[in-house]
């Protein structure tokens, strides 16, 4: 039987590295909760926090590349403005939690 493929993506070279950064991000996240369950002192959490944010913006930083390199530059000529819209659209949503 053949295996059925879905579209490829900007980040499917690197996709099983994106999973083993998000499995660690979740640790950290759950760690965060074993924190505030064991009551460590507000700074120590805040900073976790802060470190668990900084991954996460790593991990975003790195798929917008992606997506800018073979989602807009790869782009139909009749698409790559809308693609480029939508980049920036994503960024824009990015910068507001700020």
């Amino acid at each position: 039987m053949s295996e059925v493929q879905g579209p490829t993506r900007g980040y499917t070279a690197s996709k099983d590295q994106l999973l083993a950064r998000l499995g660690r991000i979740e640790g950290q996240i759950r760690g965060i909760g074993g924190m505030v369950q064991a009551d460590r002192y507000c700074i120590d959490i805040l900073t976790q926090i802060s470190a668990a944010q900084a991954a996460l913006d790593k991990v975003a930083l790195g798929l917008l590349d992606d997506h800018a390199h073979h989602c807009v530059l790869g782009a139909e000529e009749e698409n790559r403005d809308a693609k480029t819209d939508e980049l920036l659209a994503a960024v824009a949503r990015l910068m507001r939690r700020r």
